[in-house]
């Protein structure tokens, strides 16, 4: 469990209160759950950031000055030219399953690159449930036995049984293609070769 979040209650809801925290670092935040019916906070901006940095799987102390804390995850957050405006927090209760979107971790170098394909990646990040002491930091799979023209899909994933996978199993993850460049190439060699006959033959016409 990562460091704990401090936070302060909102007092004042108007655009320009709320651009008033902004401008001195503070993020408005809003926690919900069982024990929060939609409780209007704000917290340290790079503070903040750290946790969202951490992935979806964090979970950590959301301690409320003059209130009391709890376990809570990064639900959602919003952003503005790439500066984070505002952020959902919510509650966990360690024996009820949560979703998470939780970060793809690629292992090794693909075959077919080796042999001149193109790895391409197709997701980032995949939505799974679990208990919260169950949800994993990374979701891992192996890329070495990948070659030109083979793909993994969500359902190549071997995940902890305690884990249950939300995101469709039949979502590409990534791939291995044949360069842009050696299609064209090839390509272009067949068109040749079908013109070449024609220019045959008009030499054999001209004599």
């Amino acid at each position: 469990m990562s460091k704990a979040l401090e936070a302060e209650k909102r007092t004042g809801f108007k655009r320009s209160d709320m651009r008033v925290l902004r401008e001195s670092g503070r993020v408005p935040a809003v926690v919900y759950g069982k024990k929060a019916d939609g409780i209007a906070v704000h917290v340290d901006g790079k503070d903040l950031l750290r946790h969202v940095q951490r992935g979806g799987a964090d979970i950590f102390s959301l301690n409320v000055k003059g209130g009391s804390a709890s376990q809570v995850m990064i639900k959602d957050v919003q952003r503005l030219n790439g500066r984070i405006i505002h952020a959902d927090f919510i509650q966990i209760d360690k024996n009820t399953p949560v979703r998470a979107s939780i970060a793809i971790d690629y292992q090794g170098e693909a075959k077919g690159s080796k042999e001149g394909g193109i790895f391409q990646i197709q997701a980032n990040e995949l939505e799974v449930e679990a208990l919260p002491d169950d949800l994993p930091q990374s979701l891992e799979i192996d890329v070495t036995h990948l070659e030109i023209g083979d793909k993994l899909t969500a359902a190549d994933l071997k995940l902890d049984d305690k884990v249950k996978l939300v995101s469709s199993e039949d979502e590409i993850l990534a791939s291995v293609v044949v360069p842009q460049v050696l299609e064209e190439d090839t390509e272009t060699a067949g068109e040749e070769a079908e013109v070449a006959p024609e220019r045959v033959g008009d030499e054999e016409k001209s004599e």
